[in-house]
């Protein structure tokens, strides 16, 4: 208890400003990282990290180097930076996402009449390859580039329009399996080699290959993907990591509305309205 009272009263002969600055400031970037991977698994092992680490340097800084345990002091202090290791290895899709939205220009851009357009063909497509159930999944390509993934597929740069996505998805041609990469009003590349996510991404459902690749390269960036189920029909669109199943035509169209509208607001206007909790 001492160690406490100490402690405390070293934290309180501070100038009062110094601390609220440097409070609101990691604050502010908990906050941040929190927000950036809510809704993924990165959010509940960032969780767990914060938690073990505040812990641990109060016991460290409160408890043992006030106590004769020298060896206890330097394997906790190796245990410490083991969890930033592990914790560097957990993060990595999340870190790579942040590091390459670091300057990374606009991808998604175009006339606002360009983008309606585009935003009307893909809905178009989608409905009506839901309609046939014939199988399809189309990735949006927003900020972060997905050249690597680009690479492993066919490039065929041609405008975004539903008979060519219809044709393209239809059953027997060289291009219909995996998936087709848009980029503005551009069809980028098809038969494109997604990264699969694990088979229990998404608690309590069964995913096929489709989906498990929707999830993945959306947990990895952020882009937005449209999957067509060949069994049932239904569509689904999958954002940062999550899958929302059984959309209608109206969400769609929601949805890449406001990937499109996204690029048009300023990003200190973005940021502030942007859902808190």
């Amino acid at each position: 208890m001492d160690a406490f009272v100490e402690y405390f009263a070293r934290v309180w002969h501070y100038p009062g400003w110094i601390v609220a600055i440097e409070l609101i400031s990691i604050g502010l970037v908990v906050w941040w990282v929190v927000n950036f991977l809510e809704g993924t698994r990165g959010e509940r092992l960032f969780r767990g990290v914060i938690f073990i680490l505040v812990a641990g340097v109060l016991i460290l800084n409160l408890v043992v180097e006030r106590l004769p345990f020298d060896r206890l002091q330097y394997l906790y202090k190796g245990f410490l930076i083991s969890i930033l290791i592990v914790a560097v290895a957990g993060f990595q899709p999340e870190i790579r996402r942040v590091l390459i939205q670091i300057g990374q220009p606009r991808i998604w851009t175009g006339s606002s009449h360009q983008l309606s357009r585009t935003v009307e063909e893909l809905v178009t497509a989608v409905t009506e390859l839901s309609a046939g159930r014939i199988g399809a999944i189309i990735v949006i390509e927003r900020q972060v580039a997905l050249g690597e993934f680009i690479e492993t597929g066919v490039r065929l740069d041609a405008r975004v329009t539903s008979d060519l996505l219809k044709t393209i998805f239809y059953p027997g041609t060289p291009l219909h399996d995996m998936a087709v990469v848009v980029r503005s009003d551009r069809i980028i590349a098809a038969s494109v080699q997604l990264p699969l996510a694990e088979a229990d991404s998404v608690s309590g459902v069964e995913l096929g290959s489709r989906h498990r690749a929707a999830v993945g390269i959306t947990a990895g960036s952020d882009a937005m993907c449209l999957v067509v189920s060949e069994e049932t029909g239904t569509i689904s669109v999958a954002q940062q990591g999550e899958l929302v199943r059984n959309v209608t035509e109206s969400q769609i169209r929601s949805y890449l509305s406001g990937v499109a509208a996204d690029v048009h607001v300023p990003l200190v206007e973005r940021w502030l309205k942007r859902p808190v909790g």
